[in-house]
């Protein structure tokens, strides 16, 4: 078998492409010159590669068998009984919310009220601007300069006595020996109650148990009769005279 491809098994050119190839001359083509640049890395750019080079050798020499197994465990935190009624209260209002019907709800118009200041408040607010504007058209010119004297006040002599005093108390409690101290036992004495007071304590625990142990049952049903005393012939005399 011959491996030359027949001519009408090659592929055709399309006429205007062709037409382009076949006028093309190399006099039509223009001189450009070819300037190389060479662009260097900045100094932060090398402190990056050569970080991510020492970062790439560290990650390629780790010694696996330096790692230590480890187990996970898998903790089930359970809500607590205050979550869990939080959660059923949020749940009745959610469902409250969405299972509502509209059609209960009743048409209402809103009506805008434009509340007028009272006279008071207009009044003050008067006051208040003129204030402003005064104080916003006010005359420095008219003010006069003034210069602080600054007055040092000297303690008086019983300021200085009592200083001295104190100096005095303070330099003693620093300057005390302790070796000068006795020793002394601290002896606890435990008061007993007297007679009076177990009698007195008796009597009121017995009143205590007499009350809690009280049977209602024992009661008896009363009547209350309410009485209204009329006044006597002298007292009507006497409040007529007074």
């Amino acid at each position: 078998m011959s491996t030359e491809t027949a001519l009408k098994d090659l592929p055709k050119v399309d006429p205007t492409l062709k037409g382009q190839l076949e006028g093309f001359t190399p006099d039509k083509l223009k001189k450009t010159d070819t300037e190389e640049k060479t662009i260097l890395p900045s100094k932060e750019d090398v402190e990056a590669e050569k970080k991510e080079k020492a970062h790439l050798q560290a990650v390629e020499g780790f010694n696996a068998a330096n790692l230590k197994h480890a187990s996970t465990k898998e903790k089930i935190v359970l809500p607590a009984k205050e979550d869990i009624e939080t959660e059923k209260t949020h749940q009745s209002i959610f469902q409250g919310v969405t299972g509502f019907d509209k059609s209960q709800m009743r048409h209402a118009e809103t009506e805008e009220k434009v509340a007028l200041p009272a006279k008071e408040d207009i009044a003050l607010e008067k006051a208040h601007q003129s204030i402003f504007q005064r104080l916003t058209s006010f005359d420095k010119s008219c003010m006069r300069q003034v210069s602080t004297e600054e007055k040092v006040v000297l303690p008086s002599t019983a300021d200085i006595q009592t200083e001295k005093a104190h100096q005095g108390i303070f330099q003693r409690v620093l300057s005390y020996d302790r070796s000068e101290l006795k020793q002394t036992e601290t002896a606890e004495k435990n008061v007993l109650p007297s007679k009076e007071d177990i009698e007195k304590e008796k009597g009121q625990q017995a009143l205590f148990q007499g009350i809690e142990g009280f049977n209602q049952s024992n009661l008896k049903k009363t009547e209350t009769q309410e009485k209204n005393p009329l006044p006597t012939k002298e007292i009507i005399e006497q409040e007529k005279n007074a």
